[in-house]
């Protein structure tokens, strides 16, 4: 997969260094400086994403204090040596899960996307791995992501229609449909497989 291209590099260093600039600044002459750098950060971004300034500022240096990663749980549930795998808006597919919220922990949140996705009460088991998102998925995003893949233990119920998904489905490895890359890839479902049938799985780390 081919790297973070510098220009996101240099946009996303430069709104880290201005957003703790106006955390832990105190000066109104170098508060006013690092709000310019910010501004040069998302502008960045807008020209070579081709994107509305404003849209990228209220998404790129929306946050304050020290800026880190944000985190994601995918949940890798299985059934007859098939993944289970939901069907986005966009008609393609991914491993159940989303953004972690602020009040609950991985497993609570992974338990949550996967009722909320695919209808199903699961337990976690085990974490797979921790990716950083940049140097596997595209397309990528300003920031930085976090993503933990769990293997949950499935307990029960049943698909229903809702506002984030279509579908949901069971699929073997060989047999897998077009997935929403951002979120899982052939080689991210491969892993899952990997530890779903290892005695021993060790968690990767990126």
């Amino acid at each position: 997969m081919e790297p973070r291209p510098q220009w996101l590099k240099w946009a996303m260093e430069l709104q880290a260094i201005a957003q703790a600039g106006l955390e832990y600044g105190h000066d109104k002459f170098d508060l006013e400086r690092y709000e310019r750098i910010r501004d040069i950060s998302a502008e960045i971004v807008a020209q070579q994403a081709e994107l509305p300034f404003g849209k990228v500022k209220g998404l790129f240096c929306n946050e304050s204090g020290y800026q880190t990663p944000k985190l994601e749980t995918r949940a890798a549930i299985f059934q007859a040596d098939k993944i289970l795998l939901v069907q986005e808006s966009d008609l393609r597919w991914a491993l159940p899960g989303g953004w972690a919220d602020v009040d609950i922990s991985v497993g609570e949140n992974t338990i949550k996307e996967v009722r909320e996705e695919a209808g199903l009460e699961v337990v976690p088991e085990l974490v797979i791995a921790l990716q950083d998102q940049h140097r596997r998925n595209r397309p990528m995003n300003a920031y930085g992501v976090c993503k933990v893949f769990v293997l949950c233990r499935l307990l029960g119920g049943q698909f229903h229609p809702n506002l984030e998904t279509l579908d949901s489905k069971y699929f073997s490895l060989d047999e897998l449909p077009e997935l929403s890359t951002g979120k899982t890839t052939a080689e991210q479902i491969q892993m899952c497989f990997d530890a779903y049938h290892a005695q021993h799985w060790i968690t990767l780390l990126d």
